[in-house]
């Protein structure tokens, strides 16, 4: 089955300019996605908290386009909406970063509440994985704990939570389990010093192996395009 039309396929991006046409099977004039479309705008208005980080974000954008870091994005906006207490998801091989981070925050009248991700000093086995599954197989080795970081910050009723350099999947259940909206940092990437989209800027060169298909190990070459989570197995 042919795959849906979707933004990442469309070269005109009338969305954006609207100075063309849209083409036939565009996400925004698809039929029944006019009901969705009314159904955001209204939020965007009628969801104080969705309102006020709407706004935050454009005038972010607007006022200080190209000039600041996102470091600095991130506090201009927390100021804006009126953030005191910004809680710092970090990783334990960002801690230095993060320190610092945390300094700026203080330096710019917020409060920093920094929560490390191997809070709870926890060995991986502890919640089902396997022990071959290990960086190093046979000795402690603290798991990530992004639920409890979450929930450390909700204890302590920040007002925005800041990801920085949470390991994919970890990054989702922190969102997930979090109470205060959350924005981004540092993303990890392990071989590109924590910037992905270099992979993405040279994906005409040398990345260009990834569309011949990720490198898997021999374990996660068995596995099915079609299986779920819950056909993965020890």
């Amino acid at each position: 089955m042919a795959d849906k039309f979707t933004c990442t396929e469309c070269n005109l991006l009338n969305c954006q300019t609207r100075d063309k046409e849209f083409p036939k099977k565009c996400l925004t004039t698809a039929a029944g996605n006019d009901a969705v479309l009314r159904a955001s705008v209204d939020q965007y208005h009628d969801d104080p908290l969705v309102a006020k980080i709407m706004q935050a974000a454009a005038q972010v954008e607007g006022q200080y386009y190209g000039q600041l870091t996102r470091v600095e994005e991130i506090i201009v906006f927390a100021k804006k909406i009126g953030a005191k207490k910004i809680g710092v998801a970090s990783c334990a091989g960002l801690i230095r970063e993060n320190r610092i981070f945390a300094g700026i925050l203080r330096a710019n009248n917020l409060q920093a509440f920094g929560v490390l991700c191997k809070v709870g000093g926890q060995d991986k086995c502890g919640v089902g994985i396997a022990e071959r599954d290990k960086i190093k197989p046979g000795h402690y080795e603290a798991m990530c704990n992004p639920i409890m970081q979450a929930k450390l910050c909700n204890q302590e009723k920040t007002d925005l939570n800041v990801i920085s350099g949470l390991c994919v999947g970890h990054d989702s259940l922190f969102i997930k389990h979090s109470d205060a909206p959350v924005t981004y940092l540092i993303v990890k990437d392990r071989v590109l010093a924590h910037n992905p989209v270099g992979a993405l800027n040279t994906g005409h060169s040398y990345y260009q192996r990834l569309l011949d298909g990720v490198r898997l190990n021999e374990a996660d070459k068995r596995m099915s395009p079609n299986n779920d989570s819950a056909n993965i197995t020890d």
